[in-house]
């Protein structure tokens, strides 16, 4: 069998559970196993397949045909221009978080102070602390917090890679209680999905760990507890983004002008129009 038609086969194979993504998903599998990037694939299509990788690659099929989420499966994700590491051990970085950075990134620029002191709760893979760590300006300090102490050491080891470890510090914790510190900037994105329709959420959603999903009978039980926390850990004209469902915009925005009664709100909508991030200001 040449690439060409593992290839083909592979598409084939995927497309009645990733129709408009089978032929990505079939070269993604395909570079992984022959350690190619996509260019060079497409320059060996002719070549045979090797027993041993022909094995390795359709292995790797059967699995996404059973549902494992493409980035499990690949062991890495790309974020922010970041590739990170990826495990069963923690959510899937996906794109919309991306506009969390982006507010982050805004405000943080536009500050005339030279020193920042900021915390991503339940920083997952660390995605959106290596992001700020890589994109953020000088005088900008990171802390880094998950219940999970496997998403923890992965996120740490995604900063070595990246060479962003003297960056970030890490901590297990529970969002922000063992904390005394002042933050200027807190950004969270917790779980924040009803567990009724994570029940009913693509297997590939279910595949990825509860604990980083599953935000209660409304979604916003993880959310609503850390914005118990925050009140006197956020310093005078500090800002809190905090990600969510589009459904969610006016229950969380309540829950904030409970906890912090004089802050301003600002709603950000994601590239779809969707309402997505809420940052609060003190």
């Amino acid at each position: 069998m040449t690439l060409a038609e593992a290839l083909r086969e592979a598409r084939r194979l995927l497309a009645p559970v990733a129709p408009d993504e089978a032929a990505i998903e079939a070269e993604a599998l395909l570079c992984h196993v022959l350690r190619l990037d996509r260019a060079a694939l497409y320059t060996r299509l002719s070549e045979q397949l090797s027993p041993a990788d022909g094995d390795a690659f359709f292995a790797l099929v059967r699995r996404r045909l059973a549902r494992d989420p493409l980035a499990y499966l690949l062991g890495r994700r790309e974020f922010y221009g970041l590739e990170l590491e990826v495990t069963p051990a923690v959510a899937v970085p996906r794109p919309e978080t991306e506009l969390l950075v982006d507010v982050a990134l805004g405000w943080l620029r536009q500050r005339a102070r030279k020193s920042t002191l900021a915390v991503d709760v339940g920083t997952g893979s660390g995605a959106i602390a290596l992001a700020l760590a890589a994109h953020g300006p000088p005088g900008l300090r990171l802390l880094a917090t998950d219940i999970s102490a496997a998403a923890v050491a992965l996120a740490r080891r995604n900063a070595r890679r990246l060479g962003l470890h003297g960056q970030v510090e890490f901590a297990v914790a529970d969002l922000l209680s063992p904390f005394r510190a002042r933050f200027d900037l807190v950004v969270a994105n917790l779980p924040y999905v009803p567990t009724a329709e994570l029940a009913t959420a693509p297997p590939e959603v279910r595949r990825e760990p509860p604990l980083a999903l599953d935000g209660g009978p409304d979604g916003l039980r993880v959310i609503a507890r850390l914005l118990e926390q925050v009140p006197p850990l956020l310093a005078e004209g500090g800002l809190l983004l905090l990600e969510m469902a589009p459904h969610q915009a006016g229950p969380l925005a309540e829950l904030a002008r409970r906890a912090l009664p004089e802050a301003a709100l600002e709603v950000h909508r994601d590239l779809a129009g969707r309402e997505r991030v809420l940052a609060v200001r003190a």
